[in-house]
C-alpha cells in the first residue's frame, strides 16, 4: 500500500513538473517583435504607425485600425495600405501603455505623431535588396502621398523629429 502511494505521488509530481515546464515555454515564445520593428526594443506591447494611423499589437501579432468608426483587429493592414513598407515607415514605441486598447489615446497619438512624422528607424529585419545593396526594401511611397519629405523641419516645432 505504501509503495502504491509513493508511485502515485511520483506520477503526480512528474505530470505537474511537465505542465509547469510547458507553460514557461509558451510564455517565452509570446510577444516576439516583428522583423520591421525598430532596433533596440525587446519588450514592447504596442506600436503606433503614424503614416497609416494604426496600431500593432505585438503579443497578438495584429494591426488595430479604424474602419467605419469601429476599431478592427487584423493580421494585415487595411487594403489601401497594402503596399505600405513597414520597414521604412516610422514606428512609435508605446512602452508606457499596458492595457488592451491603445486606441483609447488615438486623438493624442494622431495629433502628436502626424502622417510623415519622424525618420525611418533601422528595423530588426534590416536586409539587403536583390542588387546586394544594404537597406530596407522600398515598396510604395511609405503612405506619404503628396508629402515632399525634403527640406528640413517645415516648422512643426519637432526639431530633429520633423520631416526630413
Amino acid at each position: 500500500m505504501k509503495t502504491l502511494k509513493i508511485i502515485t505521488l511520483a506520477t503526480l509530481l512528474l505530470f505537474a513538473s511537465n505542465a509547469m515546464q510547458a507553460q514557461v515555454s509558451i510564455n517565452v515564445n509570446l510577444g516576439v517583435q516583428p522583423s520591421w520593428g525598430p532596433v533596440g526594443y525587446s519588450s514592447v506591447n504596442y506600436y503606433y504607425i503614424p503614416d497609416v494611423q494604426a496600431y500593432y499589437d505585438v503579443r497578438a501579432t495584429q494591426f488595430i485600425y479604424l474602419n467605419g468608426g469601429t476599431w478592427i483587429r487584423s493580421g494585415h493592414l487595411p487594403y489601401q495600405y497594402r503596399n505600405y513598407d513597414l520597414n521604412r515607415g516610422y514606428k512609435v514605441v508605446l512602452n508606457d501603455y499596458h492595457g488592451t486598447r491603445p486606441y483609447s489615446q488615438y486623438k493624442y497619438h494622431k495629433q502628436k505623431y502626424y502622417k510623415g512624422y519622424g525618420k525611418p528607424q533601422k528595423s530588426i529585419g534590416y536586409r539587403s535588396d536583390n542588387n546586394g545593396n544594404k537597406g530596407n526594401d522600398n515598396r510604395g511611397n511609405n503612405g506619404n502621398k503628396g508629402h515632399d519629405n525634403k527640406g528640413g523641419d517645415k516648422g512643426h516645432g519637432n526639431k530633429g523629429h520633423g520631416k526630413d
